[in-house]
């Protein structure tokens, strides 16, 4: 297959109104620490790099891609930004790349890295047909790079000062020279901080366009809380256009970058990952990503109307294709006939991520809590119920009960031996 690499929004300026791109979260660590990088915080409104709202593992990133795939259309990037560095997470990071490119060929894929463990992931990368990679270049000056860099982090030993910014950028010129030499495109990211580096980009674009770096993006410092740089001032937009004029006589420059979350969904000027983050924050409480069942106490399958220490059995559901499904129905241990009666109902369920009851008391919503069974108290539809959970991450409304108190009253049949 044939892929249009310039169909890539970042890359290509005339195409990021009609493709967007998707951010997987899945490398949370770190092996650089910028002095004007805070990754602690994440707030809804943010657009900047090093924010998630979650971390997804590999498998739990494919299916956010899939569920995004339902609800966004011209999806033509999929990429790996941090919300650390892709590389200091290697396995989570080629794991999740060869999943995509086994389900989505036809996806152009992206990494976003500090460039210090890239090289030798470069292979890997071609192999994966991973056609884009940016490279965060911020000096090429060590004196410079030691007031950028707090530390970096290398085959177990931390590095600091000038020590530490060369180390840095010779890893990035060997990932440079060999992303160019396995026809890689290259685009540098340099942030633009006053009286640290701004006097300085034009050397960092003539030293990557002479190593063949495809596109230059100079991005203005955002004083972020909590760093050494917090008190400085955002370049202005004249400040930028004067820099990125004098660094366009090296290297082709982008203007148009949306300073991307880690879990950035859309076109670059409408991000759409707070539509999802609820979804992803629910899936991944329930663990629906990677649990894909749900389990309920029904006394017909229609309904959720069972308290759990009343059900015989849990029925199981599954999603495919938009629709809800039975699998099986699963026996529960009988009351009393076991003292760990709730350890073994959560034994029952390994790959359920959420259970609804009619009803649930305090102490088996406990242990079954304490055993990583997400447990719901509704009532209502099991269909609609369900497939809510399944689609967005989320119940109804009107259909959630209080949870870990006990039904009894006149609408319940049992003495409460069964439940408390």
């Amino acid at each position: 297959m044939i892929m249009d690499i310039r169909n890539h929004p970042c890359f290509n300026a005339d195409v990021r109104h009609t493709t967007g791109r998707i951010h997987l979260p899945v490398a949370p660590r770190c092996n650089v620490q910028c002095n004007f990088c805070n990754r602690k915080f994440d707030c809804a409104n943010e657009s900047r790099p090093g924010v998630s709202t979650s971390i997804l593992k590999p498998e739990q990133a494919l299916q956010h891609l899939d569920d995004v795939e339902q609800h966004v259309d011209n999806l033509a990037v999929v990429g790996i930004a941090g919300p650390g560095d892709p590389f200091a997470n290697p396995q989570e990071t080629i794991r999740t790349l060869e999943l995509v490119h086994e389900k989505y060929p036809d996806k152009l894929l992206c990494v976003s890295s500090n460039g210090l463990s890239l090289a030798e992931y470069v292979p890997c990368l071609a192999a994966l047909n991973v056609s884009h990679v940016t490279i965060t270049i911020n000096a090429v000056d060590t004196a410079i790079g030691a007031e950028v860099y707090e530390w970096v982090y290398y085959q177990k030993k931390t590095y600091y000062g000038a020590e530490a910014a060369a180390l840095l950028l010779e890893k990035q010129t060997q990932a440079l020279r060999l992303l160019k030499h396995y026809g890689v495109l290259v685009k540098i990211n340099t942030v633009v901080i006053p009286r640290v580096n701004a006097h300085h980009i034009h050397e960092i674009a003539r030293y990557a366009a002479g190593w063949g770096a495809d596109i230059q993006n100079c991005i203005p410092l955002i004083p972020v809380d909590g760093t050494p740089y917090e008190c400085l001032n955002e370049p202005s937009p004249s400040d930028m256009r004067l820099i990125r004029a004098k660094t366009s006589v090296y290297i082709q420059q982008m203007s148009h970058c949306a300073r991307c979350r880690a879990d950035a969904i859309g076109l670059l000027e409408q991000d759409r990952s707070s539509l999802h983050q609820k979804r992803i924050a629910r899936k991944t409480e329930c663990d629906l990503l990677n649990k894909p069942y749900i389990a309920v106490a029904s006394s017909d399958g229609i309904t959720v109307n069972r308290h759990l220490g009343e059900a015989a059995q849990l029925w199981i559901y599954g999603y495919d294709q938009g629709r809800v499904q039975l699998i099986e129905q699963r026996p529960v241990p009988v009351p009393g006939r076991s003292r760990n009666r709730w350890d073994e109902i959560a034994n029952l369920l390994p790959d359920c991520g959420a259970l609804l009851v009619g009803g649930i008391g305090q102490v088996p919503y406990q242990r079954l809590s304490d055993n990583g069974i997400f447990v719901e108290s509704v009532n209502g539809n099991v269909s609609e119920i369900a497939g809510k959970l399944f689609a967005d991450g989320k119940i109804p409304g009107d259909a959630l009960r209080m949870t870990g108190t006990c039904g009894q009253g006149s609408s319940c049949g049992s003495q409460g031996n069964g439940c408390c």
